[in-house]
């Protein structure tokens, strides 16, 4: 028998019974569509987590050993900054201020903002301004509000707003954007280094980072063993984001809650998909023992269910997929502030587990088809 014929065979056999490709189709489908779901979320919020790195765009990051993630930043003493900037291969070096404050609205409520100072003299991390002139910042109380998914937990302000800032009243001189929103659901708000120490409380130190911009990529290394030897942390942007997303993965609950998830999906799909397959193959064994009755080889038995176990796969795949993107997609209508996005990884990971199903349930089907004998079809 021709492979050709045989697979027309199989595709036949297998769309015919329109009920049970259906639930195969199900079982699969779901399966993907949870494990993009769950993998979109997370990558989504790993991405968000390090939304201040991102959007800040430095090439290298000093801080204190102990920091895990951009919002949770321990000062470091105002000398590092001189030491820093005395190193070999430091093209230049500037402080950043990264801490949080309480906006009063104008109907009373407070609400949470994360404050970024930037350096006076040369605005490094500025972000892209969609109103006004970054030069404003410089003006007396002049702080930028960023326009994203958290905007309008201040009443979408306008230019020449002003707020409370813990007890001194500053003022919206633009408007911003950035690559990335936060993670935690806090507004945004740029102004100088300087005014930033000045408004807001701290403690002894109020150095929060230093970026750096090395003259060479190769100077990274020798930058990276001097700031060890002050006692500090130096690490590229790269770095700093894996860090940051290390300490979600493995220091948090989400990382266990989402590998959870996954495998559940993996379990439900399987299930379903397994049991549904083999029904499928012990109403059709009267057909596949007719087909080894005429001369088909087993190995010619076998090219047909692992075609229906991978057509089928293949199918719910791109179902799943499709499902999974057109979900995202209304959600980020709706809420602006959702976070999941899908990436290559987290379609090869479902694109993985999607073919294992499809294997192990095409695995069960072969062994039972192997066993049949002609002689027992016809008996029946």
């Amino acid at each position: 028998m021709k492979s050709s014929g045989s697979l027309r065979i199989a595709y036949k056999l297998l769309v015919n019974d329109r009920a049970k490709f259906s639930a195969l189709l199900i079982g699969i489908t779901f399966a993907v569509f949870l494990m993009v779901q769950m993998t979109s979320m997370f990558a989504g919020v790993l991405f968000r987590s390090s939304a201040t790195v991102v959007n800040v765009g430095a090439s290298m990051w000093v801080m204190d050993p102990a920091v895990n993630n951009a919002i949770s930043s321990i000062p470091v003493p105002d000398y590092l900054l001189d030491a820093v900037r005395s190193i070999d291969g430091v093209k230049y070096a500037v402080p950043l201020y990264s801490g949080g404050g309480l906006v009063k609205l104008p109907d009373g409520a407070y609400q949470a903002v994360t404050i970024l100072g930037l350096d006076d003299t040369s605005l490094v991390g500025r972000p892209e301004m969609e109103q006004g002139s970054i030069e404003d910042i410089y003006s007396d109380n002049a702080f930028l509000v960023v326009h994203d998914a958290e905007f309008s937990k201040l009443g979408n302000p306008k230019v020449g707003d002003e707020f409370e800032l813990n007890d001194n009243r500053i003022r919206i001189v633009g408007i911003a954007k950035v690559a990335s929103s936060g993670l935690f659901g806090v507004p945004t708000l740029y102004t100088t280094y300087s005014r930033a120490i000045q408004d807001l409380p701290g403690g002894r130190f109020t150095l929060s980072y230093i970026l750096v911009e090395p003259k060479t990529p190769a100077d990274i290394p020798h930058i990276k063993a001097e700031v060890d030897k002050l006692g500090y942390l130096a690490v590229t942007a790269q770095d700093f984001q894996q860090r940051i997303s290390d300490f979600y993965k493995y220091k948090t609950g989400v990382g266990m809650n989402i590998l959870m998830m996954v495998l559940i999906s993996f379990v439900v799909g399987l299930s379903i998909s397994a049991q549904t397959f083999f029904s499928f193959i012990l109403e059709n064994l009267d057909k596949f023992g007719a087909l080894k009755a005429i001369g088909a080889k087993n190995r010619t038995l076998v090219s047909m269910i692992l075609f229906q176990a991978l057509f089928t796969a293949l199918t719910g795949y791109g179902l799943g997929v499709g499902i999974s993107s057109l979900f995202i997609a209304v959600a980020r209508l709706r809420m602006p502030d959702y976070a999941a996005m899908i990436t290559l990884d987290n379609l090869v990971i479902a694109f993985g587990v999607g073919m294992l199903i499809a294997g192990i349930s095409g695995y069960i089907g072969i062994r039972r088809v192997l066993r049949i004998e002609p002689f027992d079809i016809f008996r029946s």
